[in-house]
Parts: C-alpha cells; sequence; structure tokens
C-alpha cells in the first residue's frame, strides 16, 4: 500500500527532525525541503497529499509559497497547514485568505500537529468529487462537482474552505447559520478552525464576488445567512 506523502517545508532543522520522525512513525512518507523555492518545486514534482509550511522562510517566504501553489493548476488543491512562530492575527488572516487549510502556531505539541494533519487528510479523502449538483442565485453560479463559482459568467477563484462556507449558505437562503455551524459545514466536523476565521473566509467571498457579495448578510451576535 502507497504511503501518504507529505512535504514539509521547514528552514529549522530542529524542527524539520521532530515533525518527520512523528509524522513517519503515524507511517505517512515524508519530503523535507528546507526554503520557500526548493518546497514549491518539490510540491510541483511531487503533488504530495498535504504540505506543511512554515510562515518564516528565506528567500521566498511561505505566503508567496502559498500563493503560486493556488496558482498552480497542479497544486491549487492541495491542502496546506501553515506553521507560524508569530501568532500574529494578521499573518494568519493572509495566509488564510490565500488558500491556506489550517494554521499552527510554535511551539506546537507533535501530537497536536498529527492529530491536525490526520484531520486535515481525512478530511479532503471524504470530499465528494463527483456530485454534479449546481446552484444558481441571481448571476451566481455554484458548482460542487467542480468546486467553481461563475458570476456572470466569470469564474471567481475561491479556496476549498471558501467554497464550501458559500455552498452551505446558497444551499438555504434565509437560514442563519451560527459561527460553530459554519465552522463544523467547512471542517466536516473536524474542527481546529476558530470561529473567527469564519469571519475572515466570509470577508474574503465578499470582496471576491464585489457587488454580489451583499447577498451574504450578518446576523450580528448569531453568524450570517444568504438573503432570499
Amino acid at each position: 500500500m502507497r504511503k501518504t506523502t507529505i512535504l514539509l517545508i521547514e528552514d529549522d532543522a530542529d524542527i524539520a527532525e521532530v515533525v518527520r520522525y512523528n509524522l513517519e512513525r503515524e507511517g505517512y512518507r515524508v519530503i523535507d525541503a528546507g526554503d520557500g523555492e526548493k518546497g514549491f518545486v518539490e510540491a510541483l514534482r511531487t503533488r504530495p497529499s498535504l504540505i506543511l509550511l512554515d510562515l518564516m522562510l528565506p528567500g521566498m517566504d511561505g505566503l508567496e509559497v502559498c500563493r503560486r501553489l493556488r496558482a498552480e493548476d497542479a497544486t491549487a488543491d492541495i491542502p496546506v497547514i501553515m506553521l507560524t512562530a508569530k501568532g500574529e492575527e494578521a499573518d494568519i488572516v493572509v495566509g488564510l485568505e490565500i488558500g491556506a487549510d489550517d494554521y499552527m502556531i510554535k511551539p506546537f505539541s507533535p501530537r497536536e500537529l498529527v492529530a491536525r494533519v490526520k484531520t486535515v487528510i481525512r478530511r479532503v479523502e471524504r470530499e465528494p468529487e463527483t456530485r454534479k449538483t449546481r446552484v444558481r442565485i441571481g448571476e451566481l453560479v455554484l458548482d460542487a462537482a467542480r468546486h467553481e463559482v461563475l458570476h456572470d459568467g466569470a469564474p471567481v477563484t475561491m479556496t476549498r474552505a471558501e467554497f464550501r462556507l458559500l455552498w452551505t449558505l446558497v444551499q438555504r437562503p434565509g437560514r442563519v447559520f451560527p459561527r460553530s455551524e459554519l465552522v463544523d459545514r467547512i471542517t466536516a466536523g473536524e474542527s481546529y478552525i476558530i470561529d473567527r476565521n469564519v469571519d475572515v473566509h466570509v470577508s474574503s467571498i465578499r470582496r471576491k464576488l464585489g457587488a454580489a457579495g451583499d447577498m451574504i448578510a450578518t446576523v450580528r451576535g448569531v453568524g450570517y445567512k444568504c438573503k432570499d
């Protein structure tokens, strides 16, 4: 049976060694890359099941690596967990907006890292690949089979989490979804994403949809809904 491959892009040799040891002990195959440029090239070459990406890298930093990964068809859908020593909200927000699936703040426990890796991989494997359901609201069309959003016929690039959130809202116009429920929908019930991140995703979706973003209404103190 082929092992699940994880690409680790981390310049700290001690951290890389600990991460690699714990993941290999769980049966994963781990590929190391010590800087952003090498990591990006390795991702294109191997197309791993998941990428662990440090933000503070020499040369090309982690945010730029993530942007480039999402811009390439071969790597656009590979889940990314950011590793950051900063813990500053701005870095986390930017990372999530450009397509990271989750984040961990250093120092983290190897056990928690392994748990999150398993969660993300399991979630991706469970995502349906052949659903052909489409939803249309005005000039907005969502295609679940393609994970595609069209606005007035033009494609709108969405991260995996953004698509899941928008898909949830548009299927039940008028229904108010609490943030906690949207977290569950985004993560398939295996939540490591905090409620605040839902606000980040909604803000990004609104910006990408332009005037059509007004269809997502904020219900203060509760969550969000798609206007009916």
